[in-house]
């Protein structure tokens, strides 16, 4: 009988990621469909699809079935991780491997029977969900399991969850839209305003990655951006500074500074307490903009760090659950 090791999987919206047991990451694809607009037919999925954007014909829509931390399309979602199984691990008839799942908060608890159900007609022997925050604490090492909470941040695509974790359990959770999608609408909409310059969503990521910040970097940074000048209708370059897209996503760590103090606000003063000695966590691929741990502590006054492999704690988180079960698996009935 073939062996198949069981799997972890991060449903993000931005990504899916699978993590093999005893192999790490095997797999990560773009959570994004392209499909023809009057049949429905799926035209490509995940990597493929993104390279589309920005570049597709009318008869083409690209689909993100998972966006702002909620599940948009059910039969898309279905769909890629039916197809990302596949690829990941292939058709195993005798040997179906089981899974650890984690997935956006907003998810609803009648969408994650019917994922189940999908999973299983994928070829996954048993499917359990993992509650996010808490899979993003175990990736990033996080002490919550005892009487001791703490205080975890998970900056996403979609949403950012500021959640404060005690006992094992998330004790208290707020959900903000402020993600790096918004950051990326943020840069565009700065440029286009500026500079009567119109980029696409993959440039825009590409020059938060590259001069975002949420303090002014030391020294400047300059980059090249070709986009559509919005009055000529011509091929436009500019040279950017990181000083202007700190202006342009300065709202946006604002607003999550001020999700962060509102969440302390309504936390337990022992717990608070807890926060204020054990500082704050910041884990998901957001977590990596220049500066924003220094930023938040400056406001609140607490500790913070960044998670290391930030971006990847989720599915480290679900990775964990198949590595030490005897000790962790009773986290998936509080999920």
């Amino acid at each position: 009988m073939p062996q198949v090791n069981d799997i972890g999987i991060d449903l993000g919206t931005s990504n899916v990621v699978i993590y093999m047991k005893g192999k790490g990451i095997i797999f990560r694809e773009p959570a994004i469909a392209a499909v023809d607009r009057d049949s429905r037919n799926v035209i490509a999925l995940g990597t493929e699809a993104y390279r589309m954007i920005g570049r597709t014909p009318a008869n083409i829509q690209l689909v993100r079935p998972l966006a702002h931390g909620e599940m948009t399309d059910f039969e898309m979602t279905s769909t890629l991780l039916r197809d990302f199984l596949l690829r990941a691990i292939g058709r195993h008839t005798f040997a179906r491997p089981r899974a650890v799942m984690a997935v956006p908060n907003g998810v609803k608890e009648m969408e994650k029977k019917a994922l189940i159900s999908s999973m299983f007609d994928a070829g996954v022997r048993r499917t359990q969900m993992l509650d996010k925050n808490i899979a993003a604490a175990l990736g990033a090492e996080a002490q919550f399991q005892g009487s001791y909470g703490c205080l975890l941040i998970d900056i996403s695509a979609g949403c950012t969850d500021i959640a404060v974790l005690y006992n094992g359990a998330v004790n208290v959770l707020s959900t903000i839209p402020t993600g790096g999608d918004l950051m990326n609408d943020h840069i565009v909409r700065f440029l286009r305003k500026k500079y009567n310059l119109l980029v696409g969503e993959r440039t825009a990521e590409q020059i938060k990655i590259t001069l975002g910040g949420a303090s002014r970097r030391s020294p400047r940074v300059m980059m090249d951006v070709t986009g559509r000048n919005l009055i000529s209708g011509l091929p436009k370059n500019l040279t950017i500074e990181s000083d202007e897209i700190y202006e342009a996503l300065i709202d946006c760590v604002n607003e999550l500074i001020e999700g962060i103090q509102l969440v302390i606000e309504r936390t337990p003063p022992q717990l608070a307490s807890d926060i204020f000695e054990a500082g704050i966590i910041l884990t998901g691929g957001g977590a990596n903009l220049y500066g924003l741990a220094e930023a938040i502590r400056q406001v609140v006054q607490i500790p913070c760090q960044v998670s290391r492999d930030a971006r990847d704690c989720v599915v480290l988180g679900c990775g964990r659950i198949l590595n030490e079960p005897a000790t962790l698996r009773y986290l998936l009935k509080k999920a």
